[in-house]
């Protein structure tokens, strides 16, 4: 795992302009992989970038 960046919850919440129990949702839901240390979360930033592009909901 060599150059990959890791983000806190907080972190997260900021880009993705959520909350940061939406970030814990998405994280337990499965929708948003992260790693625990300890009794914190960090999630990879190319996760948060993939899950920023895929679309949210079906509109339509």
């Amino acid at each position: 795992m060599p150059d990959v960046r890791f983000l806190t919850v907080a972190e997260v919440a900021e880009l993705m302009r959520v909350s940061k129990m939406t970030v814990y949702r998405l994280v337990h839901a499965g929708d948003l992989p992260a790693v625990r240390f300890g009794r914190s979360y960090r999630v990879p930033e190319s996760a948060v970038v993939e899950a920023m592009h895929r679309p949210i909901a079906d509109v339509g």
